[in-house]
């Protein structure tokens, strides 16, 4: 190969990266946060249904049996799709323990059938296996917020934050555990503000905000 075909391969696999890069942060800028019916509900404007706000949301928790706290969390006898491929790569991984991509699937899985402490032991071994995934502490944090572990959770979203600061959805979830769980508004407010630079006419943040103002005329 001569020098010009050289150049311009490496020219070209340049191109390949900057390209993969922006396209995943245009994607991660578009992503929904990722948020429980509950919580999705909570934040709804007023006369908007759960329904139209249900798009995002973790699943329906039925298909969740915590009765075997093996590295799945989910006993065999579940039922329906979601609880067949919990238990198809529970096998797995518990085969193969250092199949990040395995345990990060079992982990999102746990997560939509809210097994919330199995889906903090995965969660947290994928980030052994592949330290340093802003997605994965966020939703990391999200699962420590549902067992009431907010400092817990509160440490991820700032993590996330810190190693992507154009993160916006850790941000998120740190106001919401700020303003709705623990109602550190002198906290919240500025990250809400700062979200709200970030993602100017962004649905998802003004629905935040208008929750936590609701909520602050009421107190």
């Amino acid at each position: 190969m001569n020098k010009d075909n050289l150049l311009y391969t490496v020219i070209g696999i340049l191109i390949g990266f900057v390209s993969a890069y922006l396209l995943f942060e245009a994607m991660a800028a578009r992503q929904p946060p990722r948020l429980t019916p509950e919580l999705r509900a909570r934040i709804a404007m007023p006369g908007e249904s759960p329904a139209e706000t249900a798009s995002g949301g973790a699943t329906d928790a039925r298909t969740a049996d915590t009765s075997n706290p093996g590295m799945g969390g989910v006993a065999p006898g579940g039922s329906g799709p979601a609880s067949e491929e919990v238990q198809q790569l529970r096998a797995h991984v518990e085969q193969n323990p250092n199949d990040a991509d395995a345990v990060l699937r079992l982990a999102n899985l746990n997560f939509d059938i809210r097994n919330w402490g199995r889906a903090q032991e995965l969660y947290n071994h994928y980030l052994e296996l592949r330290p340093g995934n802003p997605d994965v502490l966020t939703d990391l944090g999200i699962s420590y917020r549902e067992t009431q572990h907010f400092d817990q959770a509160l440490e991820r979203f700032r993590q996330a934050r810190e190693m992507a600061p154009a993160h916006w959805q850790s941000y998120y979830n740190e106001v919401v555990v700020l303003a709705f769980d623990l109602k550190r508004y002198k906290e919240a407010d500025p990250l809400l503000q700062e979200l709200q630079r970030m993602q100017p006419g962004n649905p998802e943040v003004a629905k935040l905000a208008e929750a936590i103002a609701r909520q602050k005329s009421a107190a």
